[in-house]
């Protein structure tokens, strides 16, 4: 017979959102928080385990904002603040400024929409000139062919992810929560129902133990429909990326760059202090792992690690430094990984309380925008689990269950992103991987 460990509060997943859960539930004084995760911490296969992520605040929230605008202000509004002032996130945030460009006539238009949406003031750039203009003289070395854009000079830049993680991880930690994470004790083999399937009682892993728990919270990323029928609410989706090795004085120089982010092109984020690695990324639409459930006879994405990325994707990087920073084009890489996130539909967070099962809360559906936001996800769910009204209705509604909207959903959406063609692509296609550091 299995092993009971009965305990207030479970938490599936130690990632960003995991642990950001975990940690404002401790802070709110909850006691008996256990996180399950199946990978070591941190996962390999967390998207937080990561160098660095875009950060942006947001404009000020106001009732005649769209649903969708409306939404992600006040999302980033509540982040900001904790990256500007909480002390668990302070330390991590690095204000350079952030330029948003495009080669393509369609993706430069979504450059345009974002720039007039702006309150903040903006640069707007159009020439080699304008671009170089931007960073310190040597770093841009491009011509900037096609290239058109805006640069915005403050309240944007870039997170130390891997250390927000750990930190969120370790507050947590000291506050009393208890991760259980690695293969044995952490993997989760089945959630566990009452008789009738009506509620949740808490979920077994590989070690044969049945964690019992009053609350259940199913924050496991793009892993989290593997667990819960979602009703084709998320589409796990993989995009690339890879670390470009930087000598210390070339670090030195290139520090506090603002990021530059090609809507069609990729982006790159200023060299980290320790090991002077510049991250690196080709934007598309998307990787998708299509495999048939054989129980329902639906297609959904599945996620995989790998510390390898498509050829492919190596070569669109390559072209992104060709037209920035072609000193460094050809230097090899010294590391690259898939990185998972879970799409839904209209790419609107889904977090909230199951409306047929009891005692699970489903924190998902990150949409490229889990990390920065993170911050804030923490407080959110202890909002639910405590069954208050932190945030307003409006926003709750957008968050809330909802499987209308992915009703014939296409896994093959490009959901508003450009780059690679303008399609989602398939990794049961790729042929060609890289061997970086083999």
């Amino acid at each position: 017979m299995p092993e009971n460990i009965s305990q207030t509060i479970l938490i599936i997943g130690a990632g960003t959102w995991g642990c950001s859960i975990a940690l404002e539930l401790a802070r709110r004084g909850h006691a008996g928080i256990t996180v399950l995760d199946g990978h070591p911490f941190p996962s390999a296969i967390s998207a937080g385990n990561d160098l660095n992520k875009i950060a942006e605040a947001a404009n000020e929230p106001s009732s005649s904002d769209s649903d969708s605008d409306h939404f992600w202000n006040t999302i980033h509004s509540l982040s900001m603040h904790q990256w500007k002032h909480d002390p668990v996130f302070s330390s991590f945030y690095h204000e350079t400024g952030f330029i948003m460009a495009a080669v393509g006539d369609d993706a430069y238009q979504e450059c345009l929409d974002c720039a007039n949406s702006e309150q903040s003031p903006l640069v707007h750039l159009n020439t080699e000139a304008d671009f170089k203009s931007t960073m310190p003289e040597g770093v841009l070395q491009s011509s900037f062919p096609g290239w058109r854009g805006f640069w915005k000079r403050k309240g944007a830049g870039w997170v130390f992810a891997i250390g927000a993680l750990k930190a969120m991880h370790d507050e947590a930690s000291r506050l009393g929560v208890r991760f259980l994470i690695g293969d044995a004790k952490g993997r989760i083999t089945e959630v566990l129902y009452t008789a009738d399937k009506s509620a949740v009682t808490g979920a077994r892993t590989a070690d044969g133990v049945d964690h019992i728990a009053n609350q259940t919270i199913l924050a496991a990323g793009a892993s989290s429909c593997q667990l819960l029928d979602f009703k084709q609410q998320l589409r796990p989706t993989a995009w690339t990326l890879a670390h470009l090795p930087l000598s210390a004085e070339e670090a030195h120089s290139y520090r506090n760059l603002p990021v530059l982010y090609g809507v069609d092109r990729g982006f790159f984020i200023e060299p980290d202090v320790e090991k002077h690695e510049m991250k690196i990324c080709d934007e598309h639409p998307g990787y998708i792992n299509p495999v048939v459930d054989p129980s329902t006879g639906q297609t959904n994405s599945v996620p995989f690690a790998r510390q390898q990325i498509p050829l492919a994707a190596e070569q669109r990087m390559r072209r992104l430094l060709r037209e920035t920073m072609p000193q460094l084009a050809d230097r090899p890489f010294t590391f690259a990984r898939l990185c998972w996130d879970a799409d839904t539909a209209d790419r609107i967070f889904l977090i909230d309380k199951h409306p047929d099962i009891k005692n699970i809360v489903v924190a998902v559906g990150g949409s490229g925008h889990g990390f920065m936001t993170s911050p804030a996800i923490g407080g959110l769910v202890a909002d639910i689990v405590e069954e208050k009204n932190g945030v307003e209705e409006r926003v709750k509604n957008m968050m809330r269950w909802r499987p209308e909207i992915s009703v014939g959903r296409d896994l093959w959406d490009t959901q508003g992103r450009y780059g690679a063609g303008g399609k989602v692509m398939d990794l049961r296609e790729v042929r060609d991987w890289t061997r970086i550091g083999e």
